[in-house]
């Protein structure tokens, strides 16, 4: 267990919590600059973490450009003061009314928003013109994972013209996110976008030559950003990590090249039960650590004995161990989450760690789907 998480004041700790440690992410922060060759080249997505003192923390690095998925993340980031924020989402319904009162709210930020159909293209536009607004949009590529996007090809590059026609739209680039290449080698993963980073110049070619924009090209997220980030040779790339702010176990152990970033999130749990001599059941449910992960792989226990999970219920996960022994009902338990990101987002506020104890708390204020907009 590194030395930062253990608290001296762990007593008076409710749990389950989750424990920020800015130390640490501070140290991450500088990392992933370092590895980008300078902030200029980041565009780190706020979904991780959702906290206004984080966003803050970017910014006094040096990070001025950053992204996020939903209209309440949008409006964070520019009340803490992000001058450039990408909605890294397809607007639809009553978020295209939403987007435009956000760049009326906030003047002092610019907002971009992806596209990938004609339809939706038409509706952002109309709305954005009659009230007056611009808004940039970026080209959603899809280059292999089929979540949302366009095909890279002809009819990519149709949107992209018709979008360059419409009023209340800029054109701001593209947008490649490659959330499949996940292989643990990064050999294998930098084959991975080679192989489809040449269609996409061969597109930004094909657009420039009509005269039409592009003027980035949003690259990854975490597990590829060591890729794009050596990719000097690509002008324009902006790199799209988010997790390393606070990483978690399942990127820690499983990718060499991001060597550096510590796990800067820990849960506090506690023994609430011995049920059996070999089962432990800690106060760690599935309403307080995400449950997307295998269930083996939800959570790492700290300086805990060879273990399996069995269970994972609401308020309950609980391990079989030879140790359980040495366990009993409010020991405390530290873990790391299998997966950060859905992690915060079950929590209204974090506890804040700086020298062994707990300082304060944090909102994790664009949990909510709503701010004031």
């Amino acid at each position: 267990m590194h030395p930062a998480y253990q608290l001296s004041d762990q007593a008076t700790i409710f749990s389950p919590a989750l424990v920020f440690f800015p130390a640490l992410i501070k140290q991450n922060i500088n990392r992933v600059v370092e590895m980008a060759g300078g902030p200029a080249r980041l565009r780190p997505h706020v979904k991780t973490h959702k906290t206004v003192e984080i966003v803050k923390l970017l910014l006094e690095a040096g990070v001025t450009k950053h992204k996020c998925a939903t209209i309440a993340e949008a409006e964070m980031l520019a009340h803490a003061g992000a001058p450039d924020v990408l909605i890294a989402y397809p607007l639809v319904g009553p978020n295209i009314q939403r987007a435009c009162e956000l760049i009326r709210k906030y003047p002092g930020t610019t907002f971009s928003a992806l596209i990938d159909d004609a339809t939706a293209t038409r509706a952002l536009s109309a709305t954005m013109a009659a009230a007056g607004r611009t808004i940039g949009v970026v080209l959603d590529l899809d280059v292999g994972q089929h979540r949302t996007g366009i095909a890279v090809g002809p009819g990519a590059l149709a949107l992209y013209e018709l979008a360059g026609q419409l009023p209340g739209l800029r054109l701001d680039g593209f947008q490649l996110y490659d959330g499949h290449n996940s292989q643990p080698d990064r050999a294998e993963r930098e084959q991975a976008v080679r192989a489809f980073i040449k269609p996409v110049l061969d597109l930004r070619a094909a657009a420039e030559a009509k005269g039409l924009p592009v003027p980035r090209l949003v690259c990854g997220g975490t597990p590829s950003f060591p890729v794009y980030a050596a990719m000097t040779d690509v002008p324009g790339i902006e790199c799209s990590p988010g997790t390393f702010v606070l990483h978690d176990a399942g990127y820690g152990p499983k990718y060499a090249d991001l060597a550096g970033i510590t796990p800067a999130a820990v849960l506090v749990t506690r023994v609430i039960s011995r049920p059996t001599p070999n089962r432990v059941t800690l106060d760690l449910g599935n309403k307080a650590v995400a449950a997307d992960p295998l269930l083996e792989k939800r959570v790492t226990l700290l300086d805990f004995p060879e273990y399996k999970t069995v269970g994972h219920n609401e308020e309950h996960l609980i391990v079989e161990t030879a140790g359980a022994d040495a366990y009993k009902p409010g020991d405390v338990v530290y873990a790391l989450p299998g997966h950060i990101c859905p992690t915060v987002a079950l929590h209204h506020h974090v506890l804040v760690a700086e020298g062994g104890k707990v300082v304060g708390k944090w909102d994790v204020a664009s949990r909510v789907r709503t701010l004031t907009i």
